[in-house]
């Protein structure tokens, strides 16, 4: 466990964070027009997305100008948006397309769930998150959480790309992990040692035959440089139901805690993406939420965004 208070770009709270303004990084002419070639050539000889790879002339011209976005990831505030594909000239295929690309010059993608989805679509489906389903299909709020918290393997960075906004609603929240960290050290210390231990997380039904329905990992962790934490209240909460192991007093009061942070507006900051542009954050020490929101009756109108996971490059 750590104890140390990291006074740095990554605990940040809403009165320390920079400008908004430095938040938004664009894409070079360069790297659109790549893109745009790219889009083209697609046009003319059609493949799977999940097919293309990253080439040396689109590296060139876009992984230059998301050297600050990188930097952002690695060592600053834990996110960024990129600004922007331009989807209103693009179909979806072709949109993703582009994003596809701009997120392997961040990273590797890998698979979502256990039917090898790597291009997750984030929409509202009419489900329940009561049925077992996650919230990203759902038009909950999804509450401060790390994406795939429940798995063996969580990704290093979370991407989503604006397709098309809601009615109202669907804001995007961010949280730091070291500013709870450092919250919790001031003010409730006695209960941080239990989130450095299991807790269990349901699965989601994202577990094959002979697999247990629920993983064990701690809500925080420390390797002796970086700080990790894994999150989402339902899930623990749904975990614990689910193995049979009821949460204890200490645990209970541990994540009412943590939880009580998370309702505080300053730690967070709220913002609306726009068609087109994509956020990149830091999954192992960003939390982010999407508030409740009320979409358009017209399917084609209503709110889409595009997940994309990706593992850091070295």
């Amino acid at each position: 466990m750590s104890n140390e208070t990291i006074e740095d770009a990554k605990s940040w709270v809403a009165d320390s964070i920079d400008e908004a303004s430095q938040w938004y990084h664009s894409l070079s002419g360069d790297c659109l027009q790549m893109l745009d070639d790219l889009v083209r050539a697609l046009r003319a000889h059609p493949k799977p997305v999940q097919e293309i790879r990253l080439q040396d002339s689109l590296m060139g011209a876009c992984v230059y100008c998301l050297a600050p976005v990188q930097e952002a990831l690695v060592s600053g505030r834990g996110f960024a948006i990129v600004d922007r594909i331009p989807v209103e000239e693009y179909s979806l295929e072709e949109a993703q397309a582009a994003y596809w690309i701009i997120g392997q010059c961040l990273g590797k993608p890998f698979v979502q769930n256990i039917e090898g989805t790597v291009l997750y679509d984030v929409r509202d489906t009419g489900q329940d998150v009561k049925e077992g389903v996650r919230f990203s299909v759902t038009n909950a709020e999804s509450s401060f959480h790390t994406d795939n918290a429940f798995s063996h393997q969580v990704p290093g960075i979370v991407g989503l790309l604006c397709v098309q906004t809601a009615k109202s609603g669907g804001q995007s929240q961010l949280v730091s992990a070291y500013a709870l960290h450092h919250a919790l050290i001031k003010e409730h210390r006695e209960v941080l040692q239990t989130l450095y231990e299991p807790f269990y997380f349901d699965r989601r039904g994202q577990f094959l035959k002979g697999e247990e329905s629920v993983r064990s990992a701690p809500v925080f962790r420390w390797d002796g440089n970086d700080l990790h934490m894994r999150y989402l209240n339902f899930y623990i909460q749904v975990g614990h139901q689910e193995a049979g192991i009821p949460l204890t007093s200490e645990q209970t009061r541990a994540l009412e805690a943590l939880e009580n942070l998370l309702k505080q507006p300053a730690f967070r900051v709220t913002f609306d993406l726009k068609p087109g542009q994509m956020l990149f954050t830091n999954n192992e020490w960003i939390l982010h939420n999407r508030t409740a929101f009320e979409d358009y009756e017209i399917f084609e109108q209503r709110r889409h965004y595009v997940r994309l996971w990706l593992n850091p490059m070295n």
